[in-house]
């Protein structure tokens, strides 16, 4: 499994957080509360072609919203990084870009 996680500046975390939480939850197996999000894309989600779950956890805290993605591999890491980051720019729209710094 490949793993990174980022700490984007905002302090309207919480809000993202539900509003992409909420937004994926139509699709995706997803539990959330306004601190902490955890959203499970399926190894056959939307064409993927990775073989295993991938993992999207999130956590709003008072001046960053944390962000962490487990993947199957180094690839389908890099993808999920573009999407969550695109998701969570529209929700964002007047602070948008966010800054994604991913270790």
């Amino acid at each position: 499994m490949s793993k990174s996680t980022a700490h984007v500046p905002t302090r309207s975390g919480s809000r993202y957080l539900q509003q992409l939480s909420k937004h994926w939850s139509h699709n995706l197996d997803v539990e959330f509360t306004p601190e902490q999000s955890r959203i499970v894309f399926p190894k056959d989600s939307r064409g993927a072609t990775w073989s295993a779950d991938a993992l999207v956890l999130m956590e709003a805290r008072p001046e960053t919203l944390d962000v962490t993605i487990e993947a199957s591999s180094p690839e389908h890491l890099e993808a999920l990084k573009g999407t969550v980051a695109r998701h969570l720019d529209r929700f964002a729209f007047r602070e948008a870009p966010l800054t994604f710094v991913w270790g």
